[in-house]
Order: structure tokens, then sequence, then C-alpha cells
């Protein structure tokens, strides 16, 4: 009851207008309230396990209880009881000092005190901490009761449930399992102790505190002024920092500008030193160039005498040089053909299958003439006839194994090459009607020899390699006639080409 009454009497001494001492003063007044319960509760167990008389005093109420000395329940129980004060106005060291024995129990009524509605002010403070509450009663308020004798305590059943609910409750209220021996309530009554010393000097501490901010003036006109002074103190902030970010970025800007210049510098030095070394560089080149003048000069003179030269010279003759081998006919020392006595390796064939490719395709040009069907297209030794009708390319080349006897591409391609001598032939034959080639050709491949009879097929399958070999000699015999006839007619052209 006297620590309910210090409880309630801190509250209501320190109740001011000013919202923030009031909500400090009750967050004061609720941790007080907790320690001194916890404290006066660990101080209890420790010093009074009595026994009780047989014949008990009639304790009518709280202040009887106050006023006795009275040892509560059987012989062999042990209660925990509170050490309070009988002089409520009394510090709190003298509360501690003047133990008298109260039983209490946590969780019911102890007494009322002042009705203070904070909640529904709550809106007003600048912070409110809600009163510390243990568990709620059936009244509606919280706190201690002091009890009477209960005369249905006699059995030890009961009083066994007692110990037990007792036990169980501090167990759960706290970190340490009870009952407790002597040896841990010596060293709890330690720790409790310099946590008791702890919370009085933590108690004055706050104390100053609050007599400090009591001691302060709290007028509105003050918190006006402080307030309109802070807001002039973050403009001025405001405004300082605009400042410096100003001033920051005119520092960047010129180490820029800086930078800048030295980069500017450090090319122009570069440009200097380029400078010079080109111009030496364009001196050594000038001195060159001058001799190299002189040297052109006399290989112009040289070159001009070669192209005397090569104006009277047949260019076709020079540079397709057709004739035999033997049974073979060669252009520029290519045959063309085999035989089963002397055979020759196809990339030799090949290669000259691409000099009469490109003999043909050069004569055809000197008179203009576009071949019907076909486009010989000479490529080395892999040259070949794109049929435009058909649109397909027939090789004039060919690598010899099994797939080459089932392939008629190749054949294809020679027949279409002799269509194309022949289609050179009637050209000629336009220009001058006496012209005629010693061997004559048809459109599928075939020469016939007018002093025999023969007739030749430039196909290589089912066909003999002497034949094949014989028809292809034919073939270079009249474009060999097909070459002298251009040579003769454009004799001072072959400049031109």
């Amino acid at each position: 009851m006297a620590v309910g009454r210090i409880y309630s009497s801190f509250i209501g001494a320190t109740i001011k207008p000013h919202p923030r001492t009031l909500v400090l003063r009750l967050f004061f007044a609720n941790w007080l309230f907790y320690s001194l319960v916890i404290t006066a509760s660990y101080q209890a167990y420790l010093g009074s396990l009595v026994t009780v008389p047989q014949q008990d005093p009639q304790i009518d109420d709280q202040l009887d209880l106050l006023k006795s000395n009275i040892q509560i329940a059987g012989s062999t129980q042990m209660f925990y009881v509170l050490n309070a004060s009988r002089e409520v106005s009394q510090e709190f060291d003298e509360l501690l000092d003047r133990p008298i024995h109260l039983l209490v129990l946590i969780s019911v009524p102890i007494c009322s005190s002042q009705d203070i509605d904070l909640e529904s002010q709550a809106n007003s403070l600048d912070h409110f901490v809600p009163a510390f509450k243990l568990v709620d009663s059936t009244n509606g308020s919280n706190g201690f009761c002091l009890l009477g004798k209960d005369e249905s305590s006699n059995s030890k059943g009961h009083q066994m449930k007692v110990y037990a609910n007792l036990f169980d409750f501090l167990s759960s209220n706290s970190g340490i399992d009870h009952p407790l021996c002597e040896e841990c309530t010596d060293t709890l009554l330690d720790m409790m102790d310099k946590e008791l010393k702890n919370t009085k000097q933590d108690f004055q501490e706050y104390s100053d505190f609050l007599k400090t901010l009591d001691s302060e003036s709290n007028s509105e006109e003050d918190l006006e002024f402080l307030t309109k002074e802070l807001n002039d103190l973050k403009c001025e902030e405001e405004r300082l920092l605009g400042e410096l970010s100003k001033l920051k970025n005119e520092e960047q800007e010129i180490e820029r500008e800086i930078k800048t210049a030295d980069e500017e510098k450090e090319r122009i030095k570069q440009d200097e030193e380029k400078y010079w070394s080109e111009y030496c560089k364009y001196q050594y080149e000038l001195a060159q160039t001058e001799e190299q003048q002189k040297s052109l000069e006399l290989q112009l003179q040289y070159s001009l005498s070669q192209l005397n030269k090569f104006k009277s010279t047949n260019v076709f003759n020079a540079t397709f040089h057709i004739w035999h081998s033997g049974h073979f006919g060669t252009i520029n020392n290519f045959r063309l053909g085999t035989l089963p006595s002397a055979p020759v390796d196809w990339s030799e064939i090949n290669a000259a299958w691409g000099q009469t490719a490109l003999l043909l395709t050069a004569l055809a040009r000197k008179l203009n003439l576009t071949f019907q069907r076909y486009r010989i297209v000479p490529y080395g030794n892999h040259s070949y006839i794109e049929d435009t009708t058909e649109h397909k390319n027939l090789p004039l080349f060919a690598s010899g194994g099994a797939k080459f006897f089932w392939d008629t591409k190749f054949d294809m391609a020679m027949v279409a090459f002799l269509d194309c001598l022949q289609q050179f032939k009637e050209e000629l034959e336009k220009g001058d009607s006496e012209f005629h080639l010693p061997y004559n050709m048809d459109s599928k491949g075939k020469i016939e020899d007018e002093t025999t009879g023969n007739t030749y097929s430039v196909k290589y399958q089912f066909n003999s390699q002497e034949q094949w070999t014989k028809a292809l000699k034919f073939m270079l015999t009249n474009l060999k006639w097909g070459l002298a006839w251009v040579s003769s007619q454009f004799k001072n052209q072959f400049q031109d080409l």
C-alpha cells in the first residue's frame, strides 16, 4: 500500500502543463515503481521466513496489517513479503531501512490512485509512454492487495499447492529457477544490492535532470523565438550550402579549364615536335624524289623503246603459243588430252583448258562477239562455262576418279566450248567469206576431218582416249587459224588490248 501511495503521489506531483515534462515524469514514475517492486520482492524473500502462532489476531483491513507485526500463514510455510515504509513521505532510502512484513500477491488490486486519462491527451504530447502494467486486475486498477488469514489453507495439500504456484510464478517472471539454495540466495542478494545501488544512482541522475528541466524556461514566447531562430539558421545553412556547392562547381570548372589548358599545351608541344620531325622527313624524301625522278626519266626512255618494239609484235601469238607435241595439241606448253601410252596429269589438262578459254574470250571481245546461250568464264585451271538458258555452270576441269566417269558436266562444258568456237567461226566468215577453218564442227561436240572423212567427239565418256585427244588437237588447230586471222585484221590495234 505504501509503495502504491508513493507511486500515485509521484505521478500526481509531477504532472505539469508542459507536455515534455509530463511525459518524462510519467516514464520516471513507471520505471521507479517497477524497480521498487522487483527489489522489495527479493529482499522480502531473503528476510521474512517466519512461523505463525495457533491463534491469529483478527485483521480486518490493510491499516491493521500495517500497524501490526503479525506473521501470516502456517508454521512451516514460506511466503514472499514486501518491505515497505510506515511513513509514505520519507525518501526511498528510509523505505528500505524500516521493514515491516506485508504479504503481497502480484496482479491483484493494492489501492486506488488518482485517475488521470493521459491516453486521450496523447496527440498533444511530444511523446507518450503508457504506464507499466503487470497483469490486468478484475476491477480495472493495477497494483497489490493485502490479504488476511485464509481459514481454508490449513491442509498440507493446499500449502504445497501454494508453494508450487509461488515458485512457478517467480520462476516465470525471472531468469532464475525457484526455490533458491542459501549460496545462490547470497549471490542473488549481492546482485540485487548492486542493482539497487545502480538504481539509486540512476534515480538521482534522472531527478537532477528533471530539476534542470523544471528550472528552464518553457514559455511559448521562448519556444517561438527558438523556433524562429532555428528556421533562420536552417535557411542560412541552406544558403551557405548552396554557395558552397556553387563554389565547388566553380572550382571543378576551373580545374577542368586548367586541365584542358595543360592538355592543349602538351598537344601543341607534341605538334611542334611532330612538325620538325616531318620537316626533316620531307627534306629527306625530297632528295630521294629528285633521285627517283631522274631514274624514272631513264626508265621512261627505256619503256618507250620497248613500246615501239611491242607495237610491232603480235600480242596473241606472243601470249598464246599453240603448237603440238607428238599426238598432243599444246597451248603455252600445256598438253590438252591424254593417251594410255603417255598419260597426262589432270592438273595440266585443266590448265590447258584455262588457257584455251582465255584465248577464245579475248578473240570474241576483239570482235565484239557475244556468244549465244553460253558465257565463258576463264578462271585458270578451274575455268567454267555458264549456261545462260538453264542457269547452271559447266566446269572445264576434272579430277578423274570413279565419280568422274558418271559426271557428264565436264563433257557438256567441252561441247558448249565447241559450240562457242563454231559461233566464232561464223563471225569470221561474215567478215571474210573466203576464210574457212581446216576442220568442220557442229553443236553436238563433233569435229570432222575432211581429208579422211572421220569425225571425232570432244566428249570424254564413252570415248577412247586416242579419239578424245585427236578431237582436242583439231580444236586447237581451228583456234590457231582463228587467232592468225584476227591478228592479220587488227595488226595495228593490239596495243588497245
